[in-house]
């Protein structure tokens, strides 16, 4: 079982915290988004209350183990500075003599914020010697960090191992883990699943896993040309995955095997271009023209998930239906976020695993219309597998 942080007092105590400050910035460096930072405050919150001190530590983009200002996490300490009062000593680095003069200046009340941990190749290696030197700062080690569970990396996997006994688990992990559990360990049926994003490898496992779970599985996104091609159609230049032709068709035997529904898309929007001003058109799945490329699923599809959807008492989603991100090719994903949506006001559960699911719920402003959004698309797919979290084995006693 977890260790919760709530079975224990802090009081005296320098506590590493391992959150999820990978926020999303503009060109400018702003925030964009301050869910991440927010779902971890009661966590820090709880320290600072019980008297003690979060050394907080995290990582913010992918630097490559190469220090680059672009990815400090000094944007996210004015952040919480300035918009939640909180007094921040700020680490220019989280390894050497920096830190631990951070640590040793820091008073009750203070919150201590080390650089990224992704500076360094060690945190992404699972380097245990970058873990001790981290270990060395703290009394106590705290996940709060959903999102990076399914990462065997050294401040989520080798650091909580350096404190037996006094690794917690923090308040949005706690959360995170006991609501998917209660969600999904007996979901209401009809149960439905909704899967797209561009590349189904990463999501075999987890589509398998879902057949055996769920009453539908409903497939998109740039991963559903994979399914196409398995049937034998022609899918001109849609992106896909050739190594994964063979597994996409064995999941669509299993599917049959097992009586679940398998949902491939009706028809397709095509474009004769990968651009917002290509000429567009929709076609049947199996009469995509060789020299265009697959952007959407088409309007009957849209109908026919929005129906499959509406009749479901639990729905996850996982992934948009096309390139959302080029208005003219949004409408499938906003066909599937607004039948969440209805479907949720008339009392179903519905949850969407992070990631673009959840950054395209916000962009049509129908977050708050959902039941549950998971932070970290990774882990929730890796949850969902029901494989191995490093982050949650190595806090387990």
């Amino acid at each position: 079982m977890l260790h919760s942080m709530d079975d224990v007092n802090f009081k005296f105590k320098h506590v590493l915290v391992r959150v999820d400050f990978n926020v999303p910035l503009d060109s400018k460096q702003n925030i964009t988004d301050d869910m991440r930072i927010i779902e971890s405050l009661p966590t820090i919150d709880q320290i600072i209350d019980d008297g003690g001190i979060p050394i907080v530590l995290s990582h913010l983009g992918r630097p490559k183990g190469k220090i680059n200002s672009k990815y400090s996490l000094d944007t996210v300490a004015h952040y919480l500075q300035k918009k939640f009062g909180y007094d921040v000593i700020f680490s220019q680095d989280c390894r050497g003599n920096k830190p631990q003069r951070a640590v040793n200046n820091a008073k009750p009340g203070d919150i201590v914020l080390l650089e990224n941990l992704r500076f360094y190749e060690g945190e992404t290696a699972n380097d245990p010697e970058f873990a001790a030197e981290l270990a060395e700062l703290g009394d106590a080690y705290v996940n709060d960090a959903f999102g990076t569970v399914h990462r065997a990396h050294a401040s989520i996997h080798a650091l909580p191992k350096l404190f037996p006994g006094k690794s917690y688990a923090g308040k949005s992990l706690v959360y995170e883990i006991e609501y998917l559990n209660n969600a999904l360990t007996e979901p209401r049926s009809p149960y439905i699943a909704v899967i797209g994003g561009a590349k189904i490898s990463g999501k075999i496992e987890v589509i398998r896993s879902l057949i055996n779970q769920c009453d539908t599985v409903i497939i998109g996104g740039g991963m559903m040309f994979n399914f196409l091609k398995a049937k034998g159609y022609n899918i001109g230049r849609s992106i896909f995955e050739e190594d994964k032709i063979e597994l996409a068709a064995d999941l669509i035997k299993f599917a049959e095997k097992k009586g679940v529904k398998l949902l491939l898309p009706e028809d397709v929007v095509v474009a004769d271009r990968f651009s917002d001003d290509s000429d567009r058109n929709d076609v049947p799945s199996d009469k995509i023209p060789s020299d265009w490329i697959g952007m959407d699923i088409g309007p009957k599809t849209q109908e026919l998930y929005r129906k499959e959807i509406l009749g479901a008492k639990t729905i996850v989603w996982n992934g948009p239906m096309g390139v959302f991100e080029m208005p003219r090719f949004a409408r499938g994903t906003r066909a599937v976020a607004n039948s969440l949506a209805n479907v949720t006001a008339k009392g179903a559960t519905t949850i969407l695993g992070g990631g673009d699911s959840a950054a395209a719920m916000s962009q049509m402003h129908l977050i708050n219309k959902v039941t549950h959004v998971t932070p970290g698309g990774g882990a929730w797919l890796k949850y969902m597998e029901g494989g191995e979290l490093p982050g949650i084995s190595s806090l387990v006693i």
